[in-house]
């Protein structure tokens, strides 16, 4: 049997999970009376100190949704050129809502405030002008960063003071918490709108949450219904939701785990680990000479799996269904792997 370690969102629900979703009492949504999925936005909502908050099928439907309502079509979004909105959603901001990213190369996984007033483009007869700033944490692209609310908030103001809102895309919102020691509401005080995901880490079989005030929730839920995301009887899938946010303090082993397995592979020759701040693991293969496609299908061969994320990045996810008996396992395995890869 595989170590899957190819992301979080391989989770398995819990038997409670599972009898949560068989009991729950259900209705029509999209009428609003779905009482299991009004419990869930209450109670998400109240997790992360906003008004309101809106159960959505996807974080990546999260994203685009907020991108929609808080932008007009034309505008930029300014963002991390290595952030998930604009590598691994398709274009959904061109496709969907007919906006233009703006990248900026933010090495330390959100923009400074120096970055964001020379990015900002004043609209005029010419130029439609920046219209979001998007932010993510932790930070997918970077390595699982785990931004600080400081941080979070210096780039906000800096978006506001230019009169531009702010989303965060909070996917792993709560390994940032957890590995912080800071409270959910702290963290997305300064922002407009957070996505967070309950089928990571928190091991929900379906869905995520996007938060905001009143109108913005209002909006969002229309935006939610054009794109297809109008469902119905969903308290079968948004009962486990709310179990899953019981789960928010165990994200600490994933990332105890997520530290040994950079540890373990970091001592083989040949390979470079990066040390983790959460659950997510880049090994780097350049010294090795092997590119991370052959790295990685070594691995799977080895019954590892991982996913390759650059020519030389490999990457390594901590997940509940990971224990550190699978971790000391996956060190071992891919230690032959690298093994074989020198000969």
């Amino acid at each position: 049997m595989s170590i899957d370690l190819r992301s979080d969102t391989v989770t398995r629900p819990s038997e409670a999970m599972r009898e949560a979703a068989a009991d729950a009492p259900v209705g029509d949504d999209v009428y609003g009376e779905d009482p299991s999925v009004n419990e869930l936005e209450a109670a998400a909502a109240e997790r992360v100190g906003t008004e309101d908050a809106l159960y959505v099928p996807t974080g990546t439907m999260g994203n685009q949704i907020a991108a929609r309502v808080h932008a007009d079509r034309g505008e930029e979004v300014l963002l991390d050129r290595k952030s998930h909105i604009y590598c691994w959603e398709l274009g959904g901001l061109a496709q969907l809502s007919g906006i233009q990213p703006r990248p900026v190369d933010a090495d330390e996984a959100v923009p400074t405030p120096a970055q964001i007033d020379e990015a900002y483009v004043e609209a005029d007869l010419h130029r439609a002008g920046t219209g979001l700033l998007a932010l993510e944490n932790t930070h997918n692209g970077r390595g699982g960063v785990a931004v600080p609310p400081d941080r979070i908030a210096a780039a906000a103001e800096a978006a506001h003071d230019r009169g531009v809102p702010v989303h965060l895309d909070g996917a792993r919102l709560f390994n940032a918490c957890v590995a912080l020691d800071v409270d959910p509401a702290r963290m997305v005080r300064d922002v407009d709108s957070v996505l967070f995901c309950l089928s990571k880490g928190l091991g929900a079989p379906v869905g995520s949450i996007l938060a905001g005030d009143e109108d913005f929730v209002e909006e969002a839920r229309r935006v939610r219904k054009l794109l297809g995301g109008g469902m119905r009887q969903a308290g079968m899938i948004a009962a486990p939701g709310l179990l899953a946010l019981d789960n928010v303090e165990r994200l600490a082993v994933d990332h105890e785990n997520a530290a040994a397995l950079a540890s373990g592979l970091d001592a083989l020759d040949g390979v470079r680990a990066a040390d983790p701040d959460t659950n997510i693991v880049q090994v780097f293969t350049d010294d090795l000479g092997v590119r991370a496609e052959t790295f990685a299908e070594a691995c799977e061969a080895r019954g590892v799996l991982g996913g390759h994320h650059g020519p030389y990045l490999t990457r390594f996810c901590t997940h509940l269904d990971v224990t550190r008996e699978d971790v000391d396992d996956a060190v071992d395995l891919i230690s032959d792997v690298v093994t074989e890869l020198s000969a």
